[in-house]
This record gives structure tokens, sequence and C-alpha cells, in this order.
């Protein structure tokens, strides 16, 4: 008569324990959450000046588009001169060889590039959302540059060293980069040697052979220097990376419709963070900048810049997690699947970030890829693993430092003081007293994180 109830031991689905990993719901409830937000301000807006959205920041947004447009072509279009320098270097003997000129020659060629791009958007006197724009993809082609030309130029000494083994008695016989996962591949050596020949002539093969796998791509269908040319270059350009490898793991096709959800979401976002920034952003730094000039003392400035910290809490939050979806999950995204990229690991869980290194490598995975590989281990080679991280976070401070320079068109030092913090905050986390203590360290994590944001903006603008 009565339905039977099982109760066995069980955890809930929030339970640390518990293995049930699905929370899309609360993925489909923020943008409800949002939609509701949209709705309930065209609402108001209308009530308050008959229209359902304020135009200030759009107007400010259909400033500067053409030649914003025309200067951002020309930018990516410039970097492209890295491949006539690769194949200049690869082929000189002399001065120009990559270790020794040619590194130099790239290297003051993406100083020069870097300040006459930074430099431009303040003489054409664009507004301050082009220049964000502006400033993010300068520093993003940036890297791909840089990534693209010192790996090339490290292929060109892997490939002189190999053509140089035919001469063993004059050429380097120093150990080459092995991949972790490459299979070593010993060619046999004839058996009428002595034994120092014979490993000799061992050791020699194994080095020829190491030098060639390092000169092939992991997936084996292209070889160094097959890979110089303008449409292995523009395929890299394409591809949302900012690590040049010979080859990439690929999709078999595009998936077109896929590829129209994430352009129309890339779009939905930043109407999204218009709104927001429209509604909940701009008038608060507005009066508060407004309240600013009518005092004097220390005390009520202070109080001024605290009480807009607090109101700019929550909006400053979802523009965080608005950026994380725009730039993460539906730009990189939809240039992978125009691509056919296939791997599509741009983040990880960084939401569960315990300290502040453990945000810096899930938050932004191409980013990390980049410094370390090509600023942390290229400073071990000089320094130790402690000093490497440091310049690593310095490098990573300056870039952060130099966007809000653009953006702001201030240089207060604050992001950079800021970045550079998280070193000793990371050393307290994992002190003894507080580290494993996983709940106190994540919202830790989060309230600094939101308060930061908070903080950067009002001090850059108000101040």
């Amino acid at each position: 008569m009565f339905h039977t109830i099982n109760y066995v031991p069980r955890v809930s689905h929030f339970d640390p324990r518990s293995e049930y990993r699905d929370f899309r719901g609360f993925f489909v409830l923020f943008w409800i959450g949002l939609t509701v937000m949209v709705i309930t301000t065209g609402l108001r807006n209308i009530k308050e000046t008959g229209l359902p959205l304020r135009v200030n920041v759009y107007k400010i947004l259909s400033r500067n588009v053409l030649s914003l447009g025309l200067s951002d072509a020309a930018m990516v279009v410039s970097t492209s001169l890295s491949l006539p320098l690769q194949k200049i270097t690869r082929g000189q003997k002399g001065p120009l060889r990559w270790r020794k000129g040619g590194i130099w020659l790239q290297s003051i060629f993406q100083a020069t590039w870097l300040y006459f791009w930074v430099q431009l958007p303040f003489l054409l006197e664009w507004t301050w959302t082009a220049q964000v724009y502006f400033a993010l993809h300068t520093l993003t082609f940036l890297m791909k540059m840089h990534s693209y030309a010192f790996y090339n130029g490290h292929l060109s000494e892997t490939e002189r060293r190999l053509r140089e083994l035919d001469k063993p008695e004059t050429a380097d016989l120093a150990e080459a980069v092995k991949y972790p996962a490459s299979p070593s591949r010993l060619q046999e050596v004839e058996s009428d040697h002595s034994p120092e020949e014979k490993e000799n002539l061992e050791q020699l093969a194994q080095l020829r052979q190491d030098l060639a796998t390092e000169l092939t791509s992991r997936l084996g269908q292209v070889t160094y220097p097959q890979n110089l040319t303008l449409y292995n270059y523009v395929d890299y350009i394409l591809c949302p990376t900012l690590c040049y490898e010979l080859e990439y793991p690929r999709t078999t096709h595009i998936r077109w419709l896929e590829l129209f959800y994430k352009t129309l979401a890339v779009f939905g976002c930043i109407f999204l963070m218009i709104t927001i920034s429209e509604e909940f952003i701009t008038p608060v730094l507005a009066e508060s900048a407004i309240r600013l000039k009518t005092l004097y003392t220390f005390s009520d400035k202070a109080l001024i810049l605290a009480e807009t910290m607090s109101m700019l809490l929550f909006p400053f939050m979802i523009m965080f997690l608005l950026v994380f979806l725009v730039i993460w999950e539906y730009i990189l995204g939809a240039f992978a699947e125009l691509t056919c990229f296939a791997d599509r690991h741009f983040y990880s869980d960084w939401w569960n970030s315990s300290d502040w290194l453990e945000f810096s490598r899930e938050w932004n995975i191409p980013v990390y890829h980049f410094l370390r590989r090509h600023v942390f281990f290229s400073s071990k080679t000089y320094f130790s693993s402690s000093m490497a991280m440091a310049i690593t976070f310095l490098v990573s401070a300056l870039g952060h430092e130099l966007i809000m320079g653009c953006i702001t068109k201030k240089l207060r030092g604050y992001g950079f003081v800021a970045m550079m913090l998280q070193l000793p905050i990371v050393a307290l986390q994992r002190s003894p007293l507080i580290r494993g203590r996983w709940v106190f360290n994540n919202a830790a994590f989060w309230s600094s994180m939101i308060l930061g944001l908070s903080a950067m903006c009002s001090l850059y603008v108000l101040v």
C-alpha cells in the first residue's frame, strides 16, 4: 500500500565528496538574471528618458571606428615582418645569425613596433573604448610575434647544429633539448669499432636523432624550415594560441552552427557589458569625480573613494565574469572553430583557486603557457627558480600596467604594485598556518579579486 523509500548512505550534490559535477542550471540562472537586469533597466530608462537604453557609451563606441579598423589591420599585418627576418637570419653564417645578431635585430624590431603602436592611439586621440581594444590586441600580437620569432630562431640554430655534425670534430656536441614524449630511437652502430669509438658514435647518432626530432613537429607532418611560409604564419595568427608550434592538432571540419552561436554570444556579452557600464559604473564615477572637486581634506576624499568602491563591487563582479566568458569561451572558441584548432583548453577551474599563483595558471592558459615558455624558462637559464618566478610576475605586472595606462591615459602604478604584492600573499597563503584551509583561501581570493577590480577602477579614474 505504501511506496518503499530506499534510504542509503549518500552525500548531497554540494558535498566535496560527491561525484556529481553537472551545475549547468546555475549557468542558465546566471543568464536569466542578466536578462531580468536588462529588462528592468530598460523599463526604468523608458520611465526616466523615454528610451530603453542610454546612448552615451554607444556614442563613444561609434567614434574612431574607421581609424581603429585600419590601424588594427595595419598592426596585425606589420607583425609578418618577422617571417622575412627569420629567412634572413637562417641563411647567415656571420654576425646576423640568430644566436648573434639575429636575436638583437628581432628584439629591436619588437621594441620599436610596440612603442609605435602604443603611441598611435594617443596621437590620434581615440576614446577609451577604442584604447581598450587596441591595447589588448597589440599586446596579444606582440606575444604571438615574439613566440614565432624566438621559436623559429631556436630551430634555425638547431638546424645549423645538425648540419655541423657532418664534421664532429668542430661541431657543438652539447645535448639537445628533448621533448618529454619523444621516443628514443638510437640508430644501430657497426660493431667493428673499439668500445670508446662505439660509445662516441652512439652519442653522436643519438644527438643527431635528437636534433632531427626537435626540427619535426609533434604530429610528424611538418619539419623546419618547411613552415617558413606566409600561409603558415597567417594560420598561426588566426589560431587561438600565443605559443608557436610547427603543427597543431586539428578537428576534421568547421561546425558552422556552433561558430554562429559563439559569434552571437560575443555580441550579446558586449551588449551586456555596455549596459552595465552605462547604468551602474559610469554614473557612479561621474558623480564621485564631481564630489571630489569640492573636497579638500584627505579624510573626506578617502570616504568618497571608499563609497565609490563599495558601489562598484557588484557591477565589476558581473563585468569580470562577462569578460571571462566573452574572451576565453566565445572569442577564442569561435577562432578555434574557424581554424579547426582542436585544443580548446583555454582555462581551467580558476573559480576554485586558493591562491593567486593557482589563479594565474588556470585563469588564462594561453598567456600562462607564453609566460612559462618565453619568460620563466628563459630566465631560469640564467637565474634561480625563485628569481625566474619574480621576473615572470614583473613582466606580467608591466603588461597590466601598460594596459591600464593606455586605457586611462595615466601611469599611476596601482596595478603594478597590486600584481607584485601577489608574491608575498602567495607565500603567506602557502605557509603552514594557512595552507590547506581551502574555504578560507578561496573566500580570500574572491574577496580580493572583487575588491581589487573596484579599487583599481576608482583609483585610476578618480586619483
